[in-house]
This record gives structure tokens, C-alpha cells and sequence, in this order.
């Protein structure tokens, strides 16, 4: 079992920029990939990027590919998540997710740890 804690959301303008965090405890951390989701009111929890286990490999939504970058840090058993240039539709609770495996994926039913999330808004 994998204990996730996310940290970073808040009130941006858009254009702006946010870095979230997410700590992990538990299993071994480099021994699975990380994703981040999230959900907006009233919408499905969607996919937004995800990294493996080694942290060679990651994946992207197209909606946020080229203005957020996932990486991790396997030493300090934390996640990343460098949100810029920010858009109001980026406005929702965002989600961390520890993988089943090591591979990267952006299947939600290969993601069986969940934290609480963390509120992002961006204002216009």
C-alpha cells in the first residue's frame, strides 16, 4: 500500500505558474510509475501526465503537453508536477497516482494509490 500527500495547488492568474507536489511512503518508490489526474465540477476524473518507475519515460495529455512537465525524484520519494502557462479550463482538483508497475501509462485502472488532492484555480 502506497500513501500519497499532495501539496502546491492554490489561486493563479492565467499565464501563470504552479509546482505541485506529491510525497510518497510506503512501497518501494522507484518500483512504480506516478500520474497525475484530475477532475473538474461537474466532468470525469481525466489522465494529465504520468512518469515511470525510473523516471525515463512520460506521458501527456494533449491539453497540457508543452505547458506542464512531470518528473520525480526516486531519493526524496516525491512527485512533481510544473504547471506553466496556465489556463482557466486547467481549473479543477488535481489528483497524484501511484502505478501498479513500473511502466508508464495513462490507463486510470492501472493507478490503485490515490491522495486527496489539491484545488488549482486559475482565474482569467
Amino acid at each position: 500500500q502506497v500513501q500519497l500527500v499532495e501539496s502546491g495547488g492554490g489561486l493563479v492568474q492565467a499565464g501563470g505558474s504552479l509546482r505541485l507536489s506529491c510525497a510518497a511512503s510506503g512501497r518501494t518508490f522507484s518500483s512504480y510509475a506516478m500520474g497525475w489526474f484530475r477532475q473538474a465540477p461537474g466532468k470525469e476524473r481525466e489522465f494529465v501526465a504520468a512518469i515511470s518507475g525510473s523516471g525515463l519515460s512520460t506521458l501527456y495529455a494533449d491539453s497540457v503537453k508543452g505547458r506542464f512537465t512531470i518528473s520525480r525524484d526516486n531519493a526524496k520519494k516525491t512527485v512533481y508536477l510544473q504547471m506553466n502557462s496556465l489556463k482557466p479550463e486547467d481549473t479543477a482538483v488535481y489528483s497524484c497516482a501511484a502505478g501498479r508497475a513500473r511502466f508508464v501509462t495513462t490507463d486510470i485502472t492501472d493507478f490503485g494509490s490515490w491522495g486527496q488532492g489539491t484545488q488549482v484555480t486559475v482565474s482569467s
